[in-house]
């Protein structure tokens, strides 16, 4: 269980090295750039308050660099009930934790949801979403897998609040940038600052949570991020955004690095980005706010023309 890895984490982290930064080191022996397949994850269940349950995935990209689209219909369901269940068309590099949920009836019982994703490649992965007991997870396991790095207070965190700027469906031009904006809070201040101690000990602990599968030693406090969710193509996004994704090398925009620092909150907790799409076509944008331990998202549609 996932609880039992987390305690697994410190026992390793003493033992690691420090890593030298990615440009002074060869690529480690398959760590592959491309060309590699997506594997879909379920990440577990959740109960409800009316009694039903929401299953809730995640998904593996092999690659660290190369990202992959996978349109909705055979190489990409989830069923029964499918082919479309919310799932991701666009994925991004690595491990993407709890990036959405099918809620089931309260008599769901034995039955199971199954993700199937034909990569590129042509390699064919599937995920199980099922009720089994082990499978239970909570705000404590999303904190702990999201690589939460302290312990104290957390059982009283509530996720950050968030507000988009807009509708939840527009409509943009290739290559004419787009105003997003967006609002968040994290009005418990939970989890509180905490310095890491020294940034070699940061990085033995993210290493340490990386080998154990549950990313890496994320520091507190509030970011906002843009991501493509659903799309055609990639999409240029100004200012560049924090990774979503756990990139666990080092000097690296993303939190799972063991040397992220959190960029200042901007004037009136209001982050604007501008978004250019290279191709036509329908988007989902998804805007992420983290305290870093728990996460808060929407999303909005795109209809891209030429």
């Amino acid at each position: 269980m996932r609880a039992v890895a987390l305690a697994a984490v410190a026992g390793m982290a003493a033992g690691l090295l420090v890593q030298p930064t990615a440009a002074q080191q060869p690529r480690p022996r398959g760590m592959h750039l491309a060309g590699q397949e997506v594997v879909p994850a379920y990440e577990g269940w959740e109960q409800n308050a009316d009694g039903s349950f929401t299953l809730v995935f995640g998904t593996m990209n092999r690659n660290w660099q190369e990202e992959l689209h996978i349109p909705i219909g055979p190489h990409n369901n989830i069923e029964p009930g499918g082919p479309d269940q919310g799932q991701p068309t666009w994925f991004l590099p690595r491990r993407n934790r709890f990036l959405f949920g099918i809620r089931v009836p309260a008599d769901f019982g034995n039955k199971e949801l199954v993700w199937t994703l034909t990569s590129p490649n042509g390699e064919t992965k599937r995920a199980y979403g099922t009720l089994k007991p082990d499978y239970y997870i909570d705000d404590i396991v999303r904190m702990q897998n999201n690589g939460a790095t302290v312990v104290r207070d957390t059982g009283q965190n509530v996720a950050p609040e968030l507000t988009l700027d807009g509708a939840q469906r527009r409509t943009a031009t290739v290559q004419q940038p787009v105003t997003l904006a967006a609002v968040a809070h994290d009005e418990d201040g939970i989890p509180r600052q905490s310095p890491f101690g020294s940034r070699q000990g940061a990085r033995r602990r993210a290493n340490a949570m990386a080998m154990a599968g549950m990313g890496g030693n994320v520091p507190p406090g509030l970011r906002l991020s843009w991501f493509v969710y659903r799309g055609p193509a990639n999409v240029t996004f100004d200012p560049p955004q924090i990774k979503t994704w756990e990139d666990t090398r080092s000097s690296s925009s993303s939190p799972w690095s063991g040397e992220f620092e959190p960029p200042p909150v901007p004037e009136g907790n209001r982050w604007l980005a501008r978004a250019t799409f290279s191709e036509p076509g329908t988007y989902v944008l998804r805007c992420i706010t983290s305290d870093g331990a728990l996460t808060t998202h929407t999303d909005v549609t795109f209809e891209v023309s030429e």
